[in-house]
């Protein structure tokens, strides 16, 4: 199958062509080759003749969408139709790579994929949007819902362990909860979900959740890091620009009981990529 992935230099990206590429022929075209902001990108994307179009291109610093709403919306918003009016007029299907933060974080358990979206922030309504294109124009769709991300160079495991060599004491958030989620697992998911017709929302995170204090504890403990002393603080107290979901764990229900797909805890994702890390091979 011929498949094309936008954003295929992101941490899913990169996973996804990772995973892919040796059962099926992978087009994964940066952003100075097809910029999915730009009308145009409808016709290039046609014009490459892809069988499937996984698309996990995406303005995704959330603080950095606070700040310029209008960008996300036409990158995650606008650039999402770009892509899917491309399937939509080659008549193939579209895997659209969403985030928990389409939840308002008011939930008392884990989200379901039938649960009721109310994004509360800028990038968490540009990715809403996207979802809503992809539902309106794609009729063979998957939308998969991720969370807290890590993989590749830049993601909250790296950016703890820089500040882990350089302080002996950081402060982190202790009441947003979500599920830690390792790219390639991601990607793994996805090379199962497109072998079926299955289409729909899918949740898929990584096992279990926990705080981003008790995330950081776990990377300083695993990591062997032990003398940084690690202060819980309150999302209240933490100043920045966008305001994430208190409570954003998601729940993996159709793809584990449809499909029989479940990844591995996140506790055991987390140990195999800080190895990785030591041993340089993390992509």
């Amino acid at each position: 199958m011929r498949i094309l992935i936008t954003g295929g230099h992101g941490q899913v990206g990169q996973a996804l062509v990772a995973e892919l590429q040796s059962q099926h022929s992978i087009v994964a075209p940066d952003r100075s080759t097809i910029d999915i902001g730009n009308t145009g990108a409808t016709q290039q994307i046609i014009e490459l003749k892809p069988d499937l179009v996984i698309h996990a291109a995406a303005f995704t610093n959330v603080d950095a969408c606070a700040r310029e709403p209008d960008r996300a919306l036409l990158i995650n918003g606008l650039g999402t139709k770009h892509v899917a009016l491309a399937c939509h007029r080659l008549g193939i299907p579209m895997v659209y790579i969403s985030t928990n933060e389409v939840f308002d974080g008011e939930a008392q358990r884990p989200y379901l994929e039938f649960d009721v979206t109310r994004p509360i922030n800028p990038y968490a309504y540009s990715k809403w949007v996207g979802e809503q294109v992809v539902q309106q124009l794609v009729s063979s769709f998957y939308i998969v819902r991720v969370a807290w991300v890590f993989g590749g160079s830049r993601n909250f495991v790296r950016t703890m362990l820089r500040l882990g060599q350089e302080r002996q004491e950081l402060a982190v958030v202790d009441d947003e909860l979500g599920n830690p989620t390792y790219a390639p697992d991601i990607a793994a998911a996805i090379r199962q979900l497109i072998k079926h017709p299955a289409y729909g929302v899918y949740h898929f995170v990584n096992e279990g959740y926990c705080s981003r204090y008790d995330f950081a504890r776990e990377i300083f403990q695993r990591s062997g890091l032990t003398r940084i002393v690690v202060d819980p603080i309150k999302l209240a107290d933490y100043q920045r620009d966008s305001t994430p979901p208190r409570y954003g764990v998601l729940r993996n229900f159709v793809g584990a009981t449809d499909l029989g797909i479940r990844l591995r805890p996140w506790q055991d994702a987390l140990q195999v990529f800080l190895e990785e890390i030591q041993s340089g091979s993390a992509r």
